[in-house]
């Protein structure tokens, strides 16, 4: 039988960041903010620079998503 997840389940948080000098908000469930904080340590990188560089290869997609989705995809296919 499967579990609730430790922690709970949680809605999206809404944070503000800045990409290219532009302010721009994303939504993501708390689980995906502390997994994209994780990478960017690991990358020594700021945040607003992972999310910059996935912002970056989503925008040349030939189908982009939005941005909260890309940010998903990325995180699935790249665990911190």
């Amino acid at each position: 039988m499967i579990e609730v997840p430790a922690g709970g389940f949680h809605g999206p948080v809404k944070r503000s960041i800045t990409i290219a000098g532009h302010q721009t908000s994303i939504s993501l469930e708390p689980v995906f903010w502390q997994a994209l904080e994780a990478v960017a340590v690991r990358l020594s990188l700021p945040l607003s620079a992972l999310v910059a560089e996935i912002d970056a290869i989503r925008i040349v997609a030939d189908d982009p998503p939005n941005l909260a989705s890309a940010l998903r995809t990325w995180l699935f296919n790249n665990p911190g």
